[in-house]
């Protein structure tokens, strides 16, 4: 029997593809619905609140986190997928589609911008290069528009991530227009942008700069970056959950057995080192930026769980800590019919813990501020699940 077969005929002890859909469709509608909101109410805008409860006035002021909502967007484009292969939306046929939602946030992100998409983090503008890709092929495969749209973001991006890829420090990715600092926050995400863009070469260029400088030989995993400090290189020695993520995207996208040898290490390595002890569920990293890390390590594990490409173990261990992680999130969950606005909701919005193995009663109970990031990562857990 094929490795592949082998593995799709495993036993895992997790709940059927059904529920796992069902997770994900739930954790779209509480986010969608808590968060989501309409810029300056502006007809046909739609964004996330970083914040709820929170006041208008200090959102439109304040930070307003770009890259949260470029993932965003890619759990939109997520739930899009599985509307478009069930043919049903997942909000109901009065709401608009998540691919619509999507479309409409990234219209809205080039409005609160200030009429760009470029800002000053190259890091961000890949993750928001990456999720305008994937809703670029979704808008084709449903023929609706904005392909042009999309066409363009991609074009104006990549003239970023061609500045910011330059020789210095051997190589590698600026993190800022500061540039001072290379690091793996840009350098990953910018691979996978290059390797699924037909950029081979300069993908792979940029992934053996992360294997030579920032791959830590002992523990497996990324570091942190590079940093430029009175002119001299200083590595930066942190290890974040969400770093090994894009690397393993771009190992696996760009193939080749070298590539593929070092993912599947890579996800030996993820165990070993990023888990919680005794368990296989990825560790928390708090709420803030920190709040999207575990869902987006996850989202990439997924990826892994399904290649072909790797071995019978890294496949089996990257399915294990997606569902294990995920089964966690759910596990925490607690209904908070304080965030309904409106008539009271006959089924209450969810909200999810930053930390997988704390209960949300515990992380945000009942009058606490809770944070767009810390939501979209357990969107993301859901839907990274969903697809195995």
């Amino acid at each position: 029997m094929p490795a592949h077969d082998a593995l799709d005929n495993q036993s895992l002890p997790t709940p059927d593809a059904a529920v796992r859909a069902s997770r994900a469709d739930q954790a779209a509608r509480s986010v969608t619905r808590s968060f989501g909101r309409r810029l300056l109410f502006l007809p046909g805008t739609h964004i996330g609140a970083i914040r709820i409860p929170g006041n208008t006035l200090r959102g439109l002021l304040g930070p307003w986190h770009y890259w949260w909502q470029a993932h965003y967007v890619d759990c939109l484009v997520d739930t899009g997928r599985r509307e478009l292969a069930r043919k049903a939306r997942f909000d109901g046929d009065s709401r608009p589609s998540a691919g619509r939602l999507a479309s409409r946030l990234v219209t809205t992100i080039r409005l609160r911008n200030l009429l760009r998409f470029e800002n000053h983090y190259y890091d961000d503008m890949a993750w928001l290069a990456l999720s305008t890709l994937r809703l670029g092929k979704l808008a084709e495969e449903t023929r609706k528009p904005g392909r042009r749209r999309n066409a363009y973001i991609q074009k104006r991006l990549t003239l970023q991530f061609d500045s910011a890829s330059t020789d210095e420090l051997g190589g590698g990715t600026f993190w800022s227009t500061k540039r001072d600092f290379k690091n793996t926050p840009a350098t990953a995400p910018v691979a996978l942008y290059f390797a699924r863009t037909g950029h081979r070469d300069r993908a792979q260029a940029l992934v053996g700069w992360l294997n030579s400088r920032l791959l830590h030989p002992e523990l497996g995993v990324y570091r942190d970056g590079i940093r430029i400090r009175n002119g001299e290189p200083v590595l930066e020695e942190a290890v974040y959950t969400y770093n090994q993520g894009p690397v393993l995207g771009a190992l696996l996208e760009l193939g080749g057995q070298d590539n593929l040898d070092r993912a599947a290490r890579l996800v030996g390595a993820i165990d070993r080192e990023l888990t919680v002890p005794g368990t296989r569920v990825i560790r928390g990293d708090g709420t803030g930026d920190g709040g999207l890390f575990t869902g987006i390590l996850v989202r990439y594990l997924a990826v892994a769980g399904r290649d072909g490409g790797l071995t019978l173990e890294a496949r089996e261990t990257a399915r294990e800590l997606v569902i294990s992680t995920a089964e966690a999130f759910w596990t925490g969950r607690r209904e908070a019919p304080e965030l309904v606005r409106g008539p009271a909701a006959e089924n209450p919005p969810l909200v999810f813990s930053p930390n997988p193995l704390r209960p949300a009663t515990e992380t945000y109970p009942p009058g606490a501020g809770v944070e767009l990031s810390t939501q979209l990562q357990a969107w993301m857990a859901f839907e990274a699940a969903a697809t195995l």
